[in-house]
C-alpha cells in the first residue's frame, strides 16, 4: 500500500467507503440479511486484515445509532410501553442469567487464553470494551486481551446472530397500534437533529451506548406522545447501517490479533458458547413470556444492542422489547460489574 495513502486521511475515508459501499452492494447481491450493515462490516474487517489503512466515518457510527435509535423509540405506543414494562421481571432475570454464563466463561477463558483471572472477567464481561479494557488495566489486567475477546465476540454476534434469527426465527406477534407517519423533510432534519443533541447530552451521563439509547429515549417521547412522528426514508436507513458497519470493521486491529493468537482462538471459543448459552436461554425465555423465539434470541444475545434492534427491525419483530432487554442488562451489569468481579476474585485461581 502506497505511503502516500496511508498519510492522507481524506483519501483512506474515501477508500474506506468504497469498501463499505462494494460490501453493501455485494451483500445485497446474494440476499444478505442486513447487507448495508453486513457487508460494509465484512469487507472492512476483511481489507483490515490484508493491512489497508482504513479510517473509520467521523461520527458515522454515532450518527446511524441515533437513526436506528429514533426509528425504534418512535414505534413506541401507551400500549407498546405497558407490555414492555409488564415484561421487567423477565428482563431482570435474563440479565442475571448472562452475568452468570459470563461469569462461568471467565473460568474457560483464563486457560484457553493463558490470562490471568482479572483480563478474563473483563474480557468475558456483557459490557462495553473500551469501559472494561479500561478498568481491568487500572486493575492490573491486560487491557490489549481485553479488547481482543470483545472485538472478536462483537464480531461473531453481528456476523451469526442475525443470520440464525434470519434462518431459524419467526416474526413477532404482538399488535403495535398504528401511528400516522409525516413524509416531512424539514421535519425529518429537525427530529434528526433533536435526536442527535438529545443522544449527545444523554451522553454527558456516561451512559453505555448514550447514541442509540439517547435517539431510543427521545424517539419513544415521540411515539408516545405521537408528536412530531417522521417516517426515515429507506435509503437514511441505508447509509445508517453503512456508517455503522463501516465502523465496526474498520476497527478491526489486525495487528492486535496477530499479537496475540492463543487469546484470539480463546474468545472464537468463548464467544460461541456464550451464543449457544443465549440460544438456550431464549428457548426458556419465550416459553415462559410467550414471547417469539427470535425475539428472546435477539434479547439476550451478548452484546451489539445497535445490531441486534436493526435486526428485530428487519424482522418486523419487536425491536422495542429487544432494546429495552438490552437496556436493563446495560444497566445492571454496570452497576453490578466491581461487586460480581470481587465474587470472582475469590473463587478464580490464579494463573501460574
Amino acid at each position: 500500500m502506497p505511503a502516500t495513502l496511508a498519510s492522507h486521511p481524506l483519501a483512506r475515508l474515501s477508500l474506506t467507503i468504497a469498501i463499505g459501499i462494494a460490501g453493501g452492494f455485494a451483500a445485497s447481491a446474494i440476499s444478505m440479511p442486513l447487507a448495508w450493515m453486513l457487508g460494509p462490516f465484512i469487507f472492512c474487517a476483511i481489507a483490515c486484515m490484508f493491512g489497508l489503512p482504513l479510517k473509520v466515518i467521523p461520527h458515522g457510527r454515532e450518527v446511524g445509532q441515533v437513526v436506528v435509535g429514533l426509528s425504534v423509540g418512535m414505534r413506541f405506543t401507551g400500549a407498546v410501553l405497558i407490555a414492555t414494562l409488564a415484561l421487567l421481571p423477565a428482563m431482570i432475570a435474563s440479565t442475571l442469567y448472562i452475568i452468570l454464563v459470563t461469569f462461568l466463561a471467565a473460568f474457560i477463558l483464563i486457560p484457553l487464553a493463558r490470562v490471568d483471572r482479572t483480563t478474563a472477567f473483563f474480557a468475558t464481561a456483557a459490557a462495553g470494551m473500551a469501559d472494561m479494557a479500561a478498568i481491568a488495566e487500572h486493575r492490573g489486567g491486560n487491557p490489549s486481551a481485553v479488547a481482543v475477546v470483545h472485538a472478536v465476540r462483537v464480531s461473531l454476534v453481528v456476523l451469526s446472530v442475525p443470520l440464525l434469527v434470519y434462518a431459524f426465527g419467526e416474526h413477532g406477534n404482538i399488535v403495535h397500534e398504528p401511528h400516522t407517519y409525516s413524509d416531512n423533510l424539514l421535519l425529518l432534519a429537525l427530529v434528526l437533529a433533536l435526536g442527535y443533541c438529545a443522544a449527545y447530552v444523554f451522553g454527558r451521563t456516561h451512559f453505555p451506548n448514550p447514541w442509540l439509547i439517547g435517539g431510543v429515549l427521545f424517539g419513544g417521547v415521540l411515539g408516545v406522545t405521537e408528536i412530531a412522528l417522521v417516517s426515515i426514508p429507506r435509503l437514511v436507513m441505508i447509509v445508517s447501517q453503512l456508517a455503522i458497519g463501516v465502523s465496526l470493521g474498520a476497527r478491526f486491529e489486525r495487528d492486535l490479533i496477530l499479537r496475540l493468537p492463543r487469546v484470539a482462538f480463546g474468545a472464537v471459543v468463548v464467544s460461541a458458547l456464550l451464543i449457544f448459552a443465549a440460544a438456550l436461554g431464549a428457548w426458556v425465555l419465550s416459553h415462559w413470556t410467550a414471547l417469539p423465539y427470535s425475539v428472546g434470541f435477539l434479547s439476550i444475545a451478548p452484546a451489539a444492542v445497535t445490531e441486534m434492534a436493526l435486526t428485530a427491525q428487519a424482522m418486523n419483530v419487536d425491536a422495542e422489547i429487544v432494546t429495552a432487554f438490552h437496556v436493563m442488562r446495560i444497566t445492571m451489569v454496570e452497576v453490578s460489574i466491581l461487586l460480581v468481579y470481587a465474587l470472582f476474585k475469590k473463587m478464580a485461581p490464579e494463573r501460574s
